[in-house]
């Protein structure tokens, strides 16, 4: 079978790789046919990404097609189609016993600690398997990405009308505004970029989407009637934009990091202290947010097809992957064929 492997820092090789076999009880052998690519994925090419070693097949967010499968508790057969849950926890340290798999102690995520997506067959345990009798393979393959949109939000315990705003209109950012207003939040979005606000703007029923220029408090004042949001989410992947963010939020605040970046950020403790804000981190994702993300596209309630604004076949990866590095190129969503 073939696989596509980064090497190092910008350096992708199409190789042929050995087939990973018949599974166990609880596995199943899948034929990877869609791998979206994720922002990580970009930091990843960068040789920017935190927890990531060479050589490694990138690839999280995958939809698949079972070929075997062993014993299984979860009713999965041959020919089934199915989202992976990339996060393989342990179930046994003390996060995964309080039901936080997704920051488990010994987590392995698929396509940064072990060989993920890009590849044409692989062995996935079945309870990491989410199956549809409705979804398309595009669409299984972008369940985990609505996922981490969906776990930010519920992490955030959003209240009815609360007034939210989501820095940065990538995918994920996307993700938690249709969340939030699946909720019934009121969302305001900041995205410098031109053509991600125009997306963004005509997809969701934004209150507005502001370049991020000037003002920003008092424009989000305006924005929000007089008052600045309770909950800010920041998904720029910018440390500026997550050190500037708790400047955006009404007293009694809740801040959501869902963006990761390799560096230090700073603020300051009497500004905290005096909104008393709530600081929450999210990592991954979980089987109820997987879940969550399926209803929502099995009931038709989010199109994500205009989402994947680019694509390429296995063979022509390679010379696609840097392209879609550059803001120029309009990418919203870059979509695999394996």
């Amino acid at each position: 079978m073939q696989a596509i492997v980064l090497e190092g820092p910008g350096r992708f090789r199409l190789k042929e790789a050995v087939h990973p076999g018949t599974p166990g009880s609880g596995e199943a052998l899948v034929r990877v046919h869609r791998v979206g690519i994720c922002g990580s994925d970009l930091h990843a090419f960068k040789g920017s990404h935190p927890f990531l070693s060479y050589p490694r097949v990138l690839g999280h967010e995958i939809g698949v097609e079972i070929v075997a499968v062993g014993r299984n508790e979860f009713g999965l057969t041959v020919g089934d189609l199915c989202a992976v849950e990339p996060y393989l926890n342990c179930g046994q340290c003390t996060v995964c016993r309080r039901e936080r798999p997704n920051c488990c102690i010994n987590l392995q995520v698929l396509g940064t600690h072990r060989d993920g997506g890009m590849q044409e067959f692989m062995i996935v345990p079945t309870a990491k398997l989410h199956g549809s009798h409705k979804l398309s393979l595009e669409q299984l393959a972008l369940v985990e990405m609505l996922s981490i949109g969906a776990h930010a939000v519920r992490r955030a315990q959003l209240g009815k009308s609360e007034s939210v705003l989501v820095l940065g209109a990538g995918p994920i950012g996307l993700s938690i505004v249709f969340f939030a207003q699946s909720v019934g939040a009121r969302v305001v979005v900041v995205e410098p970029n031109e053509k991600r606000r125009e997306f963004c703007g005509r997809h969701f029923r934004v209150e507005e989407c502001l370049e991020g220029k000037g003002n920003q408090a008092q424009q989000l004042r305006t924005a929000f009637g007089g008052d600045l949001p309770t909950a800010v989410f920041d998904a720029t992947g910018s440390a500026e934009s997550m050190m500037q963010a708790p400047h955006y939020l009404a007293n009694g605040g809740k801040l959501i990091f869902v963006s990761l970046v390799q560096a230090d950020l700073t603020f300051a403790d009497p500004l905290f202290h005096r909104l008393e804000l709530t600081l929450l981190c999210c990592r991954n994702a979980t089987r109820q947010d997987f879940a969550w993300a399926i209803q929502e596209l099995e009931e038709d309630k989010v199109n994500i097809t205009p989402w994947i604004t680019h694509r390429a076949e296995r063979g022509h990866v390679i010379q696609e992957f840097s392209r879609w590095l550059d803001p120029s190129q309009g990418v919203i969503k870059a979509m695999v064929e394996i």
